[in-house]
């Protein structure tokens, strides 16, 4: 389960050979209809924040809104903060490799969800989903077996408070990581 480590949790399990690669993640927020939006792997369903690695000229919040404008097509945020850190240990399945990361969350509130195209790579298999905070809660809890997806609850559990202190009224499940 989560520890403190530089007062940031940390998540996941330890495992041989961790490559690191520090990057980040969104939490999508649409005020209109009140869902997130969310990418949905087409193998098997598993609801995936859009995420990845930053590049060297990039600061963290460039490189993860490129990161979501990749992936998701989405671009027109009205609103845009850091939200939460945490040191990741998980299994990327795609890429095939343990990965350590030092991953940054932000919370975007759409402007617009017309996406434009998305530019996503070989291994990235999902679409954009948009789906209530309980949706997403029941897919990882249902998936987290090895508590590789337990950042994510996380970092959901700072977007939908987060959300609250805005004055959105987000219906959630109950905190699921500390």
């Amino acid at each position: 389960m989560a520890q403190k480590i530089e007062n940031i949790p940390e998540f996941g399990t330890c495992r041989e050979n961790e490559e690191r690669r520090d990057g980040g993640c969104a939490v999508i927020y649409d005020p209109t209809t009140g869902l997130f939006g969310i990418g949905k792997r087409e193998l098997d369903g598993l609801y995936i924040l859009f995420a990845g690695g930053v590049e060297a000229d990039e600061d963290m919040t460039q490189g993860i809104s490129r990161e979501v404008r990749e992936e998701s097509g989405l671009y027109d945020f009205s609103h845009t903060e850091t939200i939460a850190e945490a040191l990741c240990h998980y299994r990327n399945k795609a890429k095939n490799v343990n990965r350590l990361a030092r991953a940054t969350c932000l919370l975007l509130i759409a402007r617009s969800t017309e996406p434009q195209p998305v530019q996503l790579e070989a291994h990235e298999n999902f679409t954009l989903a948009w789906v209530t905070a309980a949706e997403i809660y029941a897919n990882w809890q249902e998936r987290n077996e090895d508590i590789g997806l337990s950042h994510w609850m996380y970092f959901l559990d700072k977007a939908t408070s987060r959300l609250g202190d805005l004055g959105y009224e987000v219906s959630s499940a109950p905190t699921t990581a500390a």
